[in-house]
């Protein structure tokens, strides 16, 4: 097992349900929770509209959840009103990515450092990148020395770093397609080994699960190839499992509640020793048209019911489902 120092496993713990079971919800998206929310004709500028969105969120649906993620940018308002049983934690990187430019590289806020992240209450600090193994080396190595920074820096402040790798393919821009699900299982393992690496100092990984699911047998459409058997599926869950020797945690990746459900189900049958979700649009995302067109007292009543089931069913299936992340770290 890893040591881990007090302050930080204890910030795990305040992230964590009794059972070492991670299942946060997520809300620190910016640019495309604006425009979701600029499709409307609400009143009010579109910022003053996140902020109210994401203060809803947390102060209805945080009571059932282990902890919440949030942008500093416009949910610190939000953070405040969580429940206080919940963790906090805070992102550390800009929106999106320049587009126009090749790599997808990564950035800073420019006003957040993780000292400020941590006087602003977070039990933990994560980092989105994209990361594509195959992208040229140059590239590459500038996404490894910026991690080794953010890690470095985390390591300093005993604050927790989550790292979120979402994998993309530089020579194919459709990662919904049969051809990015084929290499898939490769970029995402492939991402996790490199950064469960110790000169990261990456405390708990948040991954997309190694295959996708809309092409593995049984689970696709009429119309739809199958890209995996079930056997090979379930030993990509399992080779991705193996992959790493840290705690790692799955993103919903704005797939159905049902289906993000099955997978994780799916996920357990197949030997994945996951360690939870940090579970975003998923959970919330119906409620975008509702806070729009019917206002705050019908987004609440929604959030209060079906919100809230979104949660505690998949807090349910956690606990059938995910493994403690006590199991890989002991307090040093």
């Amino acid at each position: 097992m890893l040591k881990l120092t007090k302050g930080k496993y204890e910030a795990l713990n305040r992230l964590s349900d009794d059972n070492g079971i991670i299942s946060a919800l997520a809300i620190d998206q910016r640019g495309s929770l604006k425009k979701m929310l600029s499709k409307t004709d609400m009143g009010g500028s579109p910022e003053e509209k996140i902020v109210e969105f994401k203060k809803l969120i947390s102060e209805e649906l945080t009571p059932y959840a282990s902890s919440i993620l949030l942008d500093p940018e416009y949910g610190i308002p939000a953070s405040q009103l969580r429940d206080e049983n919940a963790g906090l934690l805070l992102a550390y990187e800009k929106t999106g990515y320049d587009a126009t430019k090749q790599g997808r590289l990564p950035d800073l806020l420019d006003d957040w450092s993780v000292y400020r992240l941590k006087n602003a209450g977070a039990d933990a600090v994560k980092f989105l990148l994209y990361y594509d193994p195959d992208e040229t080396e140059s590239i590459n190595i500038m996404k490894h020395v910026f991690m080794e920074r953010i890690g470095a820096e985390c390591k300093a402040l005993d604050m927790p770093f989550f790292l979120e790798i979402v994998t993309y393919d530089a020579n194919n821009s459709d990662v919904k397609g049969a051809d990015y699900a084929k290499v898939k299982p490769y970029k995402v393992i492939n991402a996790m080994k490199e950064f469960s690496k110790a000169e990261y100092f990456v405390d708990v990984l948040k991954v997309e699960v190694p295959v996708n699911m809309n092409y593995v047998e049984g689970f696709n459409s009429a119309d739809q190839e199958v890209v995996y058997t079930t056997a090979e599926a379930k030993a990509f869950f399992k080779e991705q499992s193996e992959s790493t020797h840290i705690p790692f945690i799955f993103l919903s990746a704005g797939v159905s509640m049902n289906l993000f459900k099955e997978t994780l189900k799916f996920a357990k049958r197949a030997g994945s020793t996951f360690n939870g979700v940090l579970c975003g649009r998923a959970t919330w995302k119906d409620s975008v048209s509702i806070f729009s067109q019917d206002g705050e007292d019908q987004t609440k009543e929604w959030l209060q019911s079906k919100g809230r089931d979104n949660i505690e069913s998949l807090n349910d299936i956690l606990k059938e489902t995910a493994t403690s992340w006590t199991d890989y770290y002991i307090v040093e």
